[in-house]
């Protein structure tokens, strides 16, 4: 595609490449977190609106939180892991880590 711009980790990259590269998705990965809490917390109001019950809401909203937090956090552990591993490659076994 020509006007994808998504650097990937892998290929013949530098290191300051990979530091971008994961840098990037990381961002990305915690702004889908925080745009998927607010819909949810969204959602969360319009169930406490149209049923009136509020304990509905909260727990819609906290197990879906959870679920969203704890699946962000194992992609950032992945993430940092790969990014890892490319560092290696790159650097060689005289990486500290």
């Amino acid at each position: 595609m020509q006007g994808d711009h998504t650097v990937t980790l892998g290929g013949s990259m530098s290191y300051s490449d990979v530091q971008k590269a994961a840098n990037t998705e990381k961002r990305r990965l915690w702004f889908a977190w925080l745009a998927g809490t607010l819909l949810t917390l969204f959602i969360a109001s319009a169930i406490n609106v149209f049923t009136g019950v509020p304990a509905a809401a909260i727990a819609v909203f906290i197990v879906v939180f959870a679920l969203l937090t704890v699946t962000a956090y194992r992609m950032h552990t992945a993430l940092n892991r790969r990014a890892d591993r490319e560092r290696r490659t790159l650097l060689g076994d005289d990486y500290p880590g």
